[in-house]
């Protein structure tokens, strides 16, 4: 249990039988009263955020959340199948969970999944993902026009900006945070 006075940014709680992320906070001293704690919530759930104000007074419990290494296997009809590789249980989750994530996943990569009660809500990447590059234009010397990189298509469907050197065929290693370019991958 946490009491208002535990509250901070990025702490995790139940609140009405939902986990809550604390995206802001706020602490308010009235000249008379007791202490407040103006806090933005984002439900992980649903995505919905809000504003609340709490009383020193208030408790709440911890949300019940847990991050389980799985991989990733296919992806069918909208949903994305991930596999634990202890117990080979199986789950599907939605594009809206995945989010963004979907630009990276490639066959058998390793992922954290994050569980409220046993429900996937959302996962996280490894930071860094190789990927192989399925197009990439040639590149004029002397173009200086375009400046010191170009766009490369990757095997995941994905466009970044890449060094002009890189060709079609190629590994490259892209960092999963920012979707940017670092390094060719050999062999």
């Amino acid at each position: 249990m946490y009491s208002a006075s535990d509250l901070r940014k990025n702490l995790r709680i139940k609140l009405e039988g939902d986990p809550y992320i604390i995206t802001e906070f706020n602490f308010v001293k009235p000249g008379k009263g007791q202490a407040l704690y103006r806090c933005k919530l984002k439900n992980m759930i649903t995505g919905n955020q809000f504003e609340r104000t709490f009383r020193s007074v208030d408790v709440f419990e911890s949300a019940d959340l847990q991050e389980k290494k799985m991989q990733y296997l296919y992806e069918e009809g909208g949903k994305y199948y991930f596999m634990d590789n202890a117990s080979y249980e199986q789950i599907a989750l939605s594009a809206d969970q995945v989010g963004d994530a979907v630009h990276f996943l490639i066959d058998n990569l390793e992922v954290e999944i994050l569980l409220f009660e046993d429900k996937p809500l959302g996962i996280s990447l490894p930071n860094f993902v190789d990927l192989t590059v399925t197009r990439a234009d040639p590149w004029a010397k002397g173009d200086s026009v375009s400046g010191n990189s170009k766009p490369v298509i990757l095997q995941t469907g994905y466009q970044i900006q890449a060094p002009p050197f890189i060709e079609e065929g190629e590994k490259i290693r892209v960092d999963t945070r920012t979707g940017e370019y670092l390094t060719r991958v050999k062999g």
